[in-house]
Formats: C-alpha cells, structure tokens, sequence
C-alpha cells in the first residue's frame, strides 16, 4: 500500500510540474513581447498584484486564522517573498529587454535545477541518488544541444550579455524560493502560503514600481497588455505556484526543479508560433533527451511495474 501511495504521488507530482511548466513557459514569451509596451518592474507589480486580488476572496479567511503561523516564521515568509516573488520575476522581465525568449528560458532553465538540487542538498538533507544526476546531466546536454543549435563552435564561442547576466540571477532566486516551499510550515495551508508570499512580495515590489513609474511613465491599458498581465496573474501565478508547490510536496524541491527544463522546449514551441522563430530538428532532439533526463531522473529503486 505505501509503495503504491508512493507510486501515485510521484505520478502527480510528475504531472502537475509537467502542466505549470507549460504554463509557465509562456512568461518568457510574454517578458520578450512586452519588452517596448510594459517596463519591468511595472509589469511584475501588476502581475502579483493580480494574482494577489484573485487569491484575496478565497484565503482571506485563512489569512486571518493562521496569521500567528505568518507572524512567528516572518522572515521565513520573507525570503520566500523577496525570492520566489519580488526578485525571480523583475529580473526575468529586466532580461526581457536584452536577450531573446529562449535564450532566457534555457539559461533559467540550465543553472536552476542544478541550484536547486545543491541547495536542497545542503539545507534539506535531501538524498541525490545517481539516477537523479545521471537525469539532471542528461537533461543539460538537452538544453545545451538546443544552445549551441548542434554547433560545437556556437558553444564555446558563447558569451554572457547584459540580460544573460539578469537570467542567471533569477535562476538563483528560483532556487532559493524552491528550498523555501519544501519547508513551508506543516500546519499552513498552501493557498495561504501562496497568498501570504504573493502579498508581502507586492508591497516589496510597490516603492521600486512607484520610482520606475516617475522615470518610465505607465503604460497603455489596452486589451494587449491586459492580457498579458491576466495570463501571469491568474495563469503563471496562481494556477503555476500552486501546481508548482503539490510538485514539491510530492516529489521534494531537488527532484522537481528538474521539471523546469521542459520550460525552454515548450517556449521554443510558443515562440514559433508567438514569435515567428523558426524550430528545426535540434529541438526535437533537444526535447528528447530532456524528457529522458526527466525519466531516469525520476526513477524508483523498484520498478513501477512491480
């Protein structure tokens, strides 16, 4: 019976991170596309503070009934905030203005997982068995293959601009806020997490949008940018972190961060049909080694068929 409860939720967690990452993918499309109508830090603002209105209704009640749990782990809460919220996301929509979607999504994507599972190592004890480095390598060599386009020279030639740069700091605070929600207070209701770290992660957010709002100026409110800015609310916030945080639970922060590498094969996908980019053979190939990786990285010491 617990070796089929453990089956079951590695097969949940498995698909829940599947789904957010498909949905989490298009925030790299949208951070590229909205690059000349949204500024950054405005349009991370507004994306928290609309998933933190959409939660409202439905945990306020829980706010206000755990608001001890939140008060005595503040700074717990805290650094999930700051992190997972006010940090990942500004510096993913600052990158925006520099460097291409996928370029964004397979640097995240790379350095993230591997931070993760140090870091889980580190401060979760968590066991890194070898099928789980033989996967995360192999997944590398995935989006590796889809960086270099197949080019050994496109590899080594590579160097590290300016939105690069902000990609990589943002995979390290994503990391940071993974260890976070594995630690996530037993008696606290995830909805509640979510609320409470979207909330504070707002108010973090409000004095840097009020000075980019003095120098930039705001924005147009069309159905365009609305759109956008509904689609990471509700969709890569809320729908993404919840699904995201049942992952964790179910599979521990090292394992599912592997996941993320699905993000960068989904937004080549919407990137061809969003952007207009061009997809070629590397991309199926790349795409096939990730899910490999993913497999073994995901493998029990008994079969599942047993």
């Amino acid at each position: 019976m617990n070796e089929k409860y453990s089956q079951n939720k590695i097969l949940v967690g498995a698909f829940v991170a599947i789904l957010a990452t498909l949905i989490w993918s298009g925030n790299f499309i949208i951070a590229r596309g909205a690059k000349n109508n949204i500024p950054p830090v405005t349009l991370a603002f507004y994306r928290w503070l609309s998933a933190t209105l959409i939660l409202l209704p439905f945990t306020w009640q829980l706010f206000l009934k755990e608001i001890q749990i939140i008060k005595k782990q503040f700074l717990f809460f805290l650094l999930a905030a700051v992190t997972g919220v006010s940090m990942f996301n500004t510096f993913v929509y600052i990158a925006g203005h520099y460097t291409e979607a996928i370029n964004m999504a397979l640097l995240g994507t790379t350095t993230s997982p591997i931070i993760s599972v140090i870091l889980a190592r580190i401060f979760l004890k968590e066991r890194v068995p070898v099928s789980r480095v033989i996967g995360m390598l192999i997944c590398i060599a995935g989006i590796l293959l889809l960086l270099s386009k197949g080019n050994m020279e496109t590899l080594l030639s590579f160097s590290f601009t300016k939105g690069d740069w902000w990609m990589l700091a943002a995979a390290f605070t994503f990391a940071i806020y993974n260890v976070c929600a594995k630690k996530k207070p037993a008696t606290m209701s995830s909805r509640n997490f979510l609320f409470t770290v979207f909330l504070i992660g707002t108010i973090i957010l409000l004095p840097f949008y009020l000075y980019e709002l003095k120098i930039d100026g705001g924005f147009e409110m069309n159905m365009s940018n609305f759109g956008a800015i509904l689609y990471l609310g509700l969709g890569a916030s809320v729908i993404c972190f919840l699904l995201w945080n049942i992952s964790i639970a179910n599979l521990g922060a090292g394992r599912a961060s592997l996941f993320g590498n699905l993000i960068p094969v989904f937004s080549s996908i919407e990137a061809v049909i969003f952007l207009h980019e061009k997809i070629t053979a590397i991309y199926l190939y790349s795409f096939i080694l990730v899910v490999v990786g993913l497999i073994i990285a995901n493998i029990q010491k008994r079969s599942l068929l047993n």
